[in-house]
């Protein structure tokens, strides 16, 4: 029997949905938290890459898996399954989170357009990418949109360029991976919620489900769901979270030796971070970090606005499929083409980017642990998942994420109140 031969033309072709959503992840206003982490405290958050690694892998499979079996979305499995308030409120906290994430990404790629083109207003550029970003939603099928944003996650590697144009303590940087060390104050725990609510995302839960079912829909030949084929879908999202975590590790690495060294320890927006390394990492840095924030915000950006619309159509029973045509399903293309137009509406009413990005992580801070939970308990399910619910280290890592967003969720309100 012929071994068969490594292709990395096969293996691309092969990457899916988890590669995607693991990108996607690394959006604009997620940059943002990773350069303020390496801003403010150095490389003390370096293993926070390390350590959420497992624990979104784990989360992101079993939504895959959910999504495999049972034939439709996270929200579809709810409504069928689950008493229907749990599915509106996850509705009531989702809706504005994701729309302020939106919002606080096209104003961040606005700002950095601005910051190459200094000519160019920075609304122009925001309206500009709001409009070219939902033509391409609307009129690209299915298959296309799939491999553009494919394509767009090649953009992410520029961040794993940007360490090696500054010079590297190697030994801090080891150390700061594998031994943790915690700072039990206000400003660093603030900083740890931030960096789990924006690493582990429940719109990405959505996400991943949803396209696990487009996935296999659109292969040419019509698979049953068996255990190669989940086997397949966890190597692409173990690939995707991985590619997602070395960006994050890369992105507090940049800023933790370029900005802390040089005692910039205070960064709000992804443009203040690219100017910062300017002067101090050079132009070759500063270019690449600017082009990788308007190439992740075109990734992200429909990631966000199809979770979104996926979610209340399947609540619904509404046609939705970035496969079908605007005709064939107003109701999916309209909200898509409303969350977009109220992200951008965001910036004009007196909302900062920095600001939104706190409401979206208050809001996915409480909906995470909820999720998370009910993600476990449908996995676990076997009227919903029959032979193919979770083995015990799907629930050891699923149980520890649950643990830690709550943890991060108490964390968060009592930040607040005290």
């Amino acid at each position: 029997m012929k071994k068969k031969r490594f292709s990395l033309k096969t293996f691309w072709k092969n990457l899916g949905p988890g590669l995607v959503t693991g990108s996607s992840d690394d959006d604009p206003s997620g940059i943002a938290t990773y350069s303020q982490a390496g801003a403010q405290f150095g490389l003390t958050t370096l293993w926070t890459a390390f350590i959420s690694f497992p624990l979104m892998a784990a989360v992101q499979e079993m939504c895959g898996r959910i999504g495999m079996v049972a034939g439709q979305g996270l929200s579809g499995t709810l409504k069928t399954y689950y008493p229907k308030p749990v599915l509106y409120l996850m509705i009531v906290f989702s809706f504005p989170a994701i729309v302020l994430n939106i919002g606080a990404n096209i104003a961040g790629m606005g700002a950095v357009g601005n910051l190459l083109f200094p000519a160019i207003d920075a609304n122009y550029f925001s309206v500009c990418f709001t409009v070219i970003l939902l033509v391409l939603i609307i009129y690209l099928p299915y298959q296309k949109i799939a491999a553009v944003l494919k394509y767009l996650c090649l953009v992410l590697l520029v961040y794993i360029i940007v360490p090696f144009l500054y010079k590297q303590d190697v030994t801090a940087i080891l150390s700061n991976t594998f031994f943790p060390k915690i700072h039990f104050t206000k400003e660093y725990l603030a900083t740890l919620v931030a960096i789990l609510g924006t690493t582990i995302s429940p719109y990405l839960f959505f996400w991943q489900a949803t396209m696990s079912v487009e996935d296999l829909k659109h292969r040419k030949k019509k698979l049953v769901v068996n255990k190669k084929i989940i086997a397949e879908m966890r190597q692409d999202i173990d690939i995707g979270m991985l590619f997602s975590n070395i960006v994050m590790y890369f992105i507090i690495l940049t800023t933790g030796t370029v900005l802390f060294n040089a005692g910039i320890h205070q960064i709000n927006t992804v443009e203040e971070a690219a100017q910062a390394l300017k002067p101090l990492a050079g132009d070759a840095a500063y270019i690449l970090f600017a082009i990788g924030i308007i190439g992740t915000g075109f990734l992200a950006i429909p990631v966000l606005s199809g979770a979104l619309s996926y979610m209340i159509t399947e609540i619904f029973s509404w046609e939705n499929g970035l496969d079908k045509k605007f005709h064939e399903a107003k109701a999916f293309y309209t909200i898509i083409i409303i969350s977009l137009l109220l992200g951008l509406t965001i910036n004009y009413i007196g909302i900062s980017p920095i600001n939104a990005l706190i409401y979206a992580a208050i809001l996915y801070g409480l909906t995470a642990p909820v999720l998370i939970a009910i993600i476990l308990h449908i996995a676990n399910n076997k009227k919903v998942m029959g032979t193919f619910c979770n083995g015990i280290w799907s629930n050891i890592l699923g149980g520890a994420a649950f643990v830690l967003m709550l943890a991060s969720a108490v964390g968060l309100l009592l930040m607040y109140v005290f």
